[in-house]
Protein backbone atom coordinates (compact mmCIF):
# COMPACT_ATOMS: atom_id res chain seq x y z
CA UNK A 1 0.00 0.00 0.00
CA UNK A 2 2.94 2.28 0.78
CA UNK A 3 4.80 1.50 -2.47
CA UNK A 4 2.09 2.86 -4.87
CA UNK A 5 1.88 6.03 -2.77
CA UNK A 6 5.62 6.62 -2.94
CA UNK A 7 5.63 5.94 -6.68
CA UNK A 8 2.92 8.54 -7.21
CA UNK A 9 4.76 11.09 -5.08
CA UNK A 10 8.02 10.52 -6.95
CA UNK A 11 6.22 10.91 -10.29
CA UNK A 12 4.62 14.19 -9.20
CA UNK A 13 7.98 15.45 -7.94
CA UNK A 14 9.58 14.68 -11.30
CA UNK A 15 6.79 16.49 -13.18
CA UNK A 16 7.17 19.52 -10.92
CA UNK A 17 10.94 19.56 -11.48
CA UNK A 18 10.52 19.38 -15.25
CA UNK A 19 7.96 22.22 -15.17
CA UNK A 20 10.32 24.42 -13.15
CA UNK A 21 13.19 23.73 -15.54
CA UNK A 22 11.03 24.61 -18.56
CA UNK A 23 9.88 27.83 -16.88
CA UNK A 24 13.44 28.81 -16.02
CA UNK A 25 14.59 28.07 -19.54
CA UNK A 26 11.81 30.27 -20.93
CA UNK A 27 12.81 33.17 -18.69
CA UNK A 28 16.48 32.81 -19.61
CA UNK A 29 15.81 32.74 -23.37
CA UNK A 30 16.15 36.14 -25.12
CA UNK A 31 12.90 37.93 -25.89
CA UNK A 32 11.77 37.84 -29.48
CA UNK A 33 12.40 41.17 -31.23
CA UNK A 34 9.29 43.01 -32.41
CA UNK A 35 8.40 42.49 -35.99
CA UNK A 36 9.54 45.40 -38.15
CA UNK A 37 6.87 46.52 -40.58
CA UNK A 38 8.49 47.75 -43.78
CA UNK A 39 7.31 51.18 -45.00
CA UNK A 40 4.67 51.25 -47.68
CA UNK A 41 6.14 51.95 -51.07
CA UNK A 42 4.66 55.19 -52.38
CA UNK A 43 5.31 56.26 -55.94
CA UNK A 44 6.90 59.59 -56.78
CA UNK A 45 3.80 60.65 -58.69
CA UNK A 46 1.68 60.05 -55.57
CA UNK A 47 4.04 62.18 -53.49
CA UNK A 48 3.80 64.94 -56.07
CA UNK A 49 0.03 64.85 -55.82
CA UNK A 50 0.25 64.91 -52.03
CA UNK A 51 2.55 67.94 -52.20
CA UNK A 52 0.05 69.62 -54.48
CA UNK A 53 -2.73 68.92 -51.98
CA UNK A 54 -0.63 70.36 -49.13
CA UNK A 55 -0.08 73.52 -51.16
CA UNK A 56 -3.82 73.72 -51.92
CA UNK A 57 -4.59 73.26 -48.21
CA UNK A 58 -2.30 76.18 -47.40
CA UNK A 59 -4.05 78.31 -50.02
CA UNK A 60 -7.51 77.44 -48.61
CA UNK A 61 -6.36 78.28 -45.08
CA UNK A 62 -4.86 81.56 -46.30
CA UNK A 63 -8.13 82.55 -47.99
CA UNK A 64 -10.09 81.78 -44.81
CA UNK A 65 -7.71 83.91 -42.73
CA UNK A 66 -7.84 86.75 -45.25
CA UNK A 67 -11.64 86.77 -45.31
CA UNK A 68 -11.69 86.94 -41.51
CA UNK A 69 -9.12 89.75 -41.29
CA UNK A 70 -10.74 91.81 -44.04
CA UNK A 71 -14.15 91.55 -42.38
CA UNK A 72 -12.72 92.67 -39.05
CA UNK A 73 -10.77 95.53 -40.58
CA UNK A 74 -13.78 96.79 -42.54
CA UNK A 75 -15.59 97.16 -39.21
CA UNK A 76 -12.49 98.86 -37.80
CA UNK A 77 -12.47 101.34 -40.68
CA UNK A 78 -16.14 102.15 -40.13
CA UNK A 79 -15.54 102.84 -36.43
CA UNK A 80 -12.53 105.04 -37.18
CA UNK A 81 -14.55 107.08 -39.68
CA UNK A 82 -17.43 107.56 -37.24
CA UNK A 83 -15.17 108.56 -34.39
CA UNK A 84 -13.21 110.99 -36.58
CA UNK A 85 -16.37 112.84 -37.57
CA UNK A 86 -17.91 112.75 -34.11
CA UNK A 87 -14.94 113.56 -31.90
CA UNK A 88 -11.74 114.62 -33.64
CA UNK A 89 -12.94 117.17 -36.19
CA UNK A 90 -15.22 119.01 -33.72
CA UNK A 91 -12.39 118.98 -31.17
CA UNK A 92 -9.88 120.47 -33.61
CA UNK A 93 -12.16 123.23 -34.89
CA UNK A 94 -13.50 124.14 -31.43
CA UNK A 95 -12.79 127.60 -30.02
CA UNK A 96 -10.98 126.46 -26.88
CA UNK A 97 -8.87 123.98 -28.81
CA UNK A 98 -7.77 126.76 -31.12
CA UNK A 99 -6.87 128.88 -28.11
CA UNK A 100 -4.85 126.03 -26.66
CA UNK A 101 -3.11 125.40 -29.99
CA UNK A 102 -2.23 129.10 -30.13
CA UNK A 103 -0.46 128.79 -26.78
CA UNK A 104 1.34 125.62 -27.87
CA UNK A 105 2.45 127.18 -31.16
CA UNK A 106 3.80 130.21 -29.31
CA UNK A 107 5.71 127.91 -27.00
CA UNK A 108 7.08 125.91 -29.94
CA UNK A 109 8.26 129.08 -31.65
CA UNK A 110 9.99 130.35 -28.53
CA UNK A 111 11.88 127.08 -28.05
CA UNK A 112 12.51 126.43 -31.73
CA UNK A 113 16.02 126.84 -33.11
CA UNK A 114 14.99 126.39 -36.74
CA UNK A 115 12.22 128.95 -36.94
CA UNK A 116 8.67 128.40 -38.12
CA UNK A 117 9.34 125.11 -39.94
CA UNK A 118 10.30 123.35 -36.73
CA UNK A 119 7.26 124.77 -34.92
CA UNK A 120 4.94 123.55 -37.70
CA UNK A 121 6.53 120.10 -37.61
CA UNK A 122 6.05 119.87 -33.85
CA UNK A 123 2.45 121.01 -34.20
CA UNK A 124 1.85 118.31 -36.84
CA UNK A 125 3.30 115.67 -34.49
CA UNK A 126 1.05 116.93 -31.69
CA UNK A 127 -2.07 116.76 -33.87
CA UNK A 128 -1.16 113.26 -35.00
CA UNK A 129 -0.71 112.20 -31.39
CA UNK A 130 -4.15 113.59 -30.59
CA UNK A 131 -5.62 111.70 -33.54
CA UNK A 132 -4.20 108.46 -32.17
CA UNK A 133 -5.38 109.17 -28.64
CA UNK A 134 -8.86 110.39 -29.58
CA UNK A 135 -9.64 108.05 -32.49
CA UNK A 136 -7.34 105.07 -33.03
CA UNK A 137 -6.77 104.08 -29.39
CA UNK A 138 -10.49 104.03 -28.41
CA UNK A 139 -11.37 102.05 -31.55
CA UNK A 140 -8.59 99.56 -30.74
CA UNK A 141 -10.44 98.70 -27.52
CA UNK A 142 -13.18 97.22 -29.71
CA UNK A 143 -11.14 96.00 -32.69
CA UNK A 144 -7.36 95.91 -32.29
CA UNK A 145 -5.39 95.36 -35.53
CA UNK A 146 -2.66 93.59 -33.53
CA UNK A 147 -5.24 91.15 -32.16
CA UNK A 148 -6.67 90.65 -35.66
CA UNK A 149 -3.18 89.74 -36.90
CA UNK A 150 -2.75 87.17 -34.12
CA UNK A 151 -6.19 85.65 -34.66
CA UNK A 152 -5.73 85.45 -38.43
CA UNK A 153 -2.48 83.50 -37.95
CA UNK A 154 -4.15 81.09 -35.52
CA UNK A 155 -7.09 80.60 -37.88
CA UNK A 156 -4.70 79.84 -40.74
CA UNK A 157 -2.97 77.14 -38.67
CA UNK A 158 -6.26 75.62 -37.47
CA UNK A 159 -7.78 75.40 -40.96
CA UNK A 160 -4.52 74.05 -42.38
CA UNK A 161 -4.35 71.39 -39.67
CA UNK A 162 -7.88 70.18 -40.46
CA UNK A 163 -7.12 70.11 -44.18
CA UNK A 164 -3.94 68.07 -43.69
CA UNK A 165 -5.69 65.41 -41.60
CA UNK A 166 -7.66 64.32 -44.67
CA UNK A 167 -4.67 63.78 -46.96
CA UNK A 168 -3.29 60.45 -45.56
CA UNK A 169 -6.75 58.87 -45.65
CA UNK A 170 -7.31 60.19 -49.16
CA UNK A 171 -4.26 58.36 -50.52
CA UNK A 172 -4.19 55.44 -48.09
CA UNK A 173 -0.70 56.15 -46.77
CA UNK A 174 0.44 55.58 -43.15
CA UNK A 175 0.32 58.62 -40.91
CA UNK A 176 3.96 58.11 -39.90
CA UNK A 177 5.16 58.48 -43.48
CA UNK A 178 3.00 61.54 -44.07
CA UNK A 179 4.27 63.15 -40.87
CA UNK A 180 7.82 62.43 -41.97
CA UNK A 181 7.06 64.26 -45.18
CA UNK A 182 5.72 67.42 -43.55
CA UNK A 183 8.60 67.48 -41.05
CA UNK A 184 10.81 68.48 -43.98
CA UNK A 185 8.55 71.34 -45.10
CA UNK A 186 9.51 74.72 -43.55
CA UNK A 187 6.74 76.90 -42.10
CA UNK A 188 8.67 79.55 -40.16
CA UNK A 189 12.19 80.57 -41.13
CA UNK A 190 13.76 83.43 -39.19
CA UNK A 191 17.42 84.34 -38.76
CA UNK A 192 19.34 82.95 -35.82
CA UNK A 193 18.87 81.29 -33.39
CA UNK A 194 17.72 77.93 -34.84
CA UNK A 195 14.84 77.81 -32.35
CA UNK A 196 13.23 80.56 -34.43
CA UNK A 197 12.52 78.10 -37.25
CA UNK A 198 9.70 75.57 -37.34
CA UNK A 199 8.42 72.93 -39.74
CA UNK A 200 4.90 72.41 -41.00
CA UNK A 201 4.64 69.40 -38.68
CA UNK A 202 5.47 71.52 -35.63
CA UNK A 203 2.93 74.27 -36.24
CA UNK A 204 -0.01 71.98 -37.06
CA UNK A 205 0.68 69.75 -34.04
CA UNK A 206 0.82 72.84 -31.82
CA UNK A 207 -2.31 74.36 -33.35
CA UNK A 208 -4.16 74.85 -30.04
CA UNK A 209 -1.03 75.95 -28.15
CA UNK A 210 0.93 77.58 -30.94
CA UNK A 211 1.75 80.61 -28.77
CA UNK A 212 4.12 78.36 -26.82
CA UNK A 213 6.14 77.55 -29.94
CA UNK A 214 9.32 79.69 -29.79
CA UNK A 215 9.50 80.21 -33.55
CA UNK A 216 5.87 81.37 -33.75
CA UNK A 217 6.26 83.73 -30.78
CA UNK A 218 9.41 85.22 -32.32
CA UNK A 219 7.70 85.69 -35.70
CA UNK A 220 4.69 87.53 -34.30
CA UNK A 221 6.84 89.67 -31.99
CA UNK A 222 9.03 90.71 -34.90
CA UNK A 223 6.03 91.69 -37.05
CA UNK A 224 4.42 93.58 -34.17
CA UNK A 225 7.62 95.54 -33.51
CA UNK A 226 8.06 96.43 -37.18
CA UNK A 227 4.42 97.51 -37.50
CA UNK A 228 4.56 99.80 -34.47
CA UNK A 229 7.10 102.12 -36.09
CA UNK A 230 5.88 101.97 -39.67
CA UNK A 231 4.27 104.95 -41.33
CA UNK A 232 4.78 107.51 -38.55
CA UNK A 233 6.99 109.76 -40.68
CA UNK A 234 4.57 109.60 -43.62
CA UNK A 235 1.65 110.40 -41.32
CA UNK A 236 3.40 113.48 -39.93
CA UNK A 237 4.11 114.63 -43.48
CA UNK A 238 0.44 114.18 -44.37
CA UNK A 239 -0.61 116.20 -41.33
CA UNK A 240 1.78 119.06 -42.18
CA UNK A 241 -0.64 121.01 -44.46
CA UNK A 242 -3.19 121.18 -41.64
CA UNK A 243 -0.50 122.22 -39.18
CA UNK A 244 0.83 124.84 -41.62
CA UNK A 245 -2.56 126.43 -42.20
CA UNK A 246 -3.44 126.19 -38.52
CA UNK A 247 -0.20 127.88 -37.54
CA UNK A 248 -0.85 130.76 -39.96
CA UNK A 249 -4.34 131.33 -38.59
CA UNK A 250 -3.20 130.91 -35.02
CA UNK A 251 -0.43 133.46 -35.50
CA UNK A 252 -2.94 135.91 -36.98
CA UNK A 253 -5.23 135.47 -34.01
CA UNK A 254 -2.25 135.76 -31.69
CA UNK A 255 -1.29 139.08 -33.28
CA UNK A 256 -4.86 140.37 -32.95
CA UNK A 257 -5.18 139.28 -29.34
CA UNK A 258 -1.69 140.58 -28.54
CA UNK A 259 -2.42 143.98 -30.05
CA UNK A 260 -5.73 144.14 -28.27
CA UNK A 261 -4.02 143.24 -25.01
CA UNK A 262 -1.52 146.09 -25.35
CA UNK A 263 -4.29 148.55 -26.24
CA UNK A 264 -6.47 147.45 -23.35
CA UNK A 265 -3.55 147.89 -20.96
CA UNK A 266 -2.94 151.43 -22.21
CA UNK A 267 -6.60 152.41 -22.16
CA UNK A 268 -7.43 150.58 -18.97
CA UNK A 269 -10.75 150.45 -17.17
CA UNK A 270 -14.04 149.42 -18.73
CA UNK A 271 -13.02 150.59 -22.21
CA UNK A 272 -9.96 148.34 -22.14
CA UNK A 273 -12.06 145.35 -21.11
CA UNK A 274 -14.56 146.05 -23.88
CA UNK A 275 -11.69 146.19 -26.39
CA UNK A 276 -10.33 142.82 -25.22
CA UNK A 277 -13.78 141.24 -25.43
CA UNK A 278 -14.26 142.72 -28.88
CA UNK A 279 -10.95 141.27 -30.07
CA UNK A 280 -11.88 137.87 -28.65
CA UNK A 281 -15.28 138.04 -30.32
CA UNK A 282 -13.67 139.01 -33.61
CA UNK A 283 -11.28 136.05 -33.32
CA UNK A 284 -14.12 133.64 -32.56
CA UNK A 285 -16.19 134.99 -35.47
CA UNK A 286 -13.23 134.70 -37.82
CA UNK A 287 -12.63 131.10 -36.78
CA UNK A 288 -16.30 130.25 -37.21
CA UNK A 289 -16.21 131.71 -40.70
CA UNK A 290 -13.14 129.62 -41.54
CA UNK A 291 -14.58 126.43 -40.00
CA UNK A 292 -15.94 124.83 -43.26
CA UNK A 293 -12.65 125.40 -45.06
CA UNK A 294 -10.65 124.15 -42.08
CA UNK A 295 -12.79 121.03 -41.76
CA UNK A 296 -12.48 120.28 -45.49
CA UNK A 297 -8.70 120.54 -45.38
CA UNK A 298 -8.55 118.48 -42.20
CA UNK A 299 -10.68 115.73 -43.76
CA UNK A 300 -8.43 115.69 -46.82
CA UNK A 301 -5.29 115.31 -44.71
CA UNK A 302 -6.88 112.71 -42.44
CA UNK A 303 -7.99 110.78 -45.50
CA UNK A 304 -4.37 110.66 -46.71
CA UNK A 305 -3.20 109.55 -43.27
CA UNK A 306 -5.88 106.90 -43.09
CA UNK A 307 -4.97 105.56 -46.54
CA UNK A 308 -1.37 105.16 -45.37
CA UNK A 309 -2.52 103.32 -42.25
CA UNK A 310 -4.93 101.14 -44.24
CA UNK A 311 -2.23 100.27 -46.77
CA UNK A 312 0.14 99.25 -43.96
CA UNK A 313 -2.51 97.10 -42.31
CA UNK A 314 -4.12 95.47 -45.35
CA UNK A 315 -1.71 95.60 -48.28
CA UNK A 316 1.69 95.28 -46.64
CA UNK A 317 2.19 91.52 -46.36
CA UNK A 318 5.22 91.98 -44.16
CA UNK A 319 3.73 93.96 -41.25
CA UNK A 320 -0.01 94.04 -41.91
CA UNK A 321 -2.77 91.97 -40.33
CA UNK A 322 -1.83 89.12 -42.70
CA UNK A 323 1.87 89.34 -41.82
CA UNK A 324 2.07 86.05 -39.92
CA UNK A 325 -0.11 84.21 -42.42
CA UNK A 326 1.90 85.52 -45.36
CA UNK A 327 5.21 84.40 -43.87
CA UNK A 328 4.03 80.85 -43.14
CA UNK A 329 2.15 80.38 -46.42
CA UNK A 330 5.09 81.66 -48.47
CA UNK A 331 7.44 79.24 -46.73
CA UNK A 332 5.12 76.27 -47.21
CA UNK A 333 3.96 76.96 -50.76
CA UNK A 334 7.37 78.25 -51.81
CA UNK A 335 9.06 74.98 -50.81
CA UNK A 336 7.01 73.11 -53.42
CA UNK A 337 7.90 75.66 -56.09
CA UNK A 338 11.61 75.13 -55.40
CA UNK A 339 11.16 71.35 -55.48
CA UNK A 340 9.34 71.55 -58.81
CA UNK A 341 12.10 73.67 -60.33
CA UNK A 342 14.75 71.22 -59.11
CA UNK A 343 12.88 68.32 -60.69
CA UNK A 344 12.79 69.88 -64.14
CA UNK A 345 15.51 68.46 -66.39
CA UNK A 346 16.13 70.41 -69.54
CA UNK A 347 17.07 68.23 -72.54
CA UNK A 348 20.53 68.67 -73.96
CA UNK A 349 20.73 70.46 -77.27
CA UNK A 350 21.89 68.14 -80.10
CA UNK A 351 25.29 68.89 -81.54
CA UNK A 352 25.35 70.23 -85.06
CA UNK A 353 26.86 67.94 -87.68
CA UNK A 354 27.48 69.17 -91.24
CA UNK A 355 25.81 67.30 -94.05
CA UNK A 356 28.04 65.44 -96.56
CA UNK A 357 27.32 67.84 -99.44
CA UNK A 358 27.30 70.95 -97.25
CA UNK A 359 29.73 73.67 -98.33
CA UNK A 360 32.06 75.04 -95.69
CA UNK A 361 31.32 78.51 -94.33
CA UNK A 362 32.36 81.37 -96.52
CA UNK A 363 35.00 82.60 -94.11
CA UNK A 364 36.64 79.20 -93.96
CA UNK A 365 36.85 79.02 -97.81
CA UNK A 366 38.51 82.45 -97.98
CA UNK A 367 41.10 81.38 -95.43
CA UNK A 368 41.84 78.21 -97.39
CA UNK A 369 42.23 80.16 -100.64
CA UNK A 370 44.52 82.65 -98.92
CA UNK A 371 46.63 79.77 -97.62
CA UNK A 372 46.86 78.30 -101.16
CA UNK A 373 47.96 81.69 -102.53
CA UNK A 374 50.66 81.93 -99.88
CA UNK A 375 51.96 78.50 -100.78
CA UNK A 376 52.05 79.47 -104.50
CA UNK A 377 53.94 82.66 -103.69
CA UNK A 378 56.48 80.76 -101.62
CA UNK A 379 57.07 78.39 -104.49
Amino acid sequence: MAKPFFRTAILLLRLLTVSLLVALAGCAAPSRPPEVIPPVQISESTWRQIDSDISSASLAARVAAENYSRGQMENWRRLVSLRTEKYFIPWFTGYWTQQWLTIKLSWYKLRSENGADSAVKRLAAYLLEQYRNRVLAPVAKEIDPDAVREQAARLYIQVLSRQLQEIPRRYGIPSAQFEGRIKNIPAIALPRPPAHSASLYQIVHAADKVDGLPAYAALMARIREAASGAGSERSETSMSPVAQRASEKLLESLAISGGAGVASTIIGGVAGGVLSLGAAGFGAAAREKERPRTEAQLRECLDTIFKDIWHSLMEDRGIGVMGGVSHMSQQIEGSFTKTLINRIEFPKMPQERPLPDEQPPQGQGIDDEAADDDETTDE
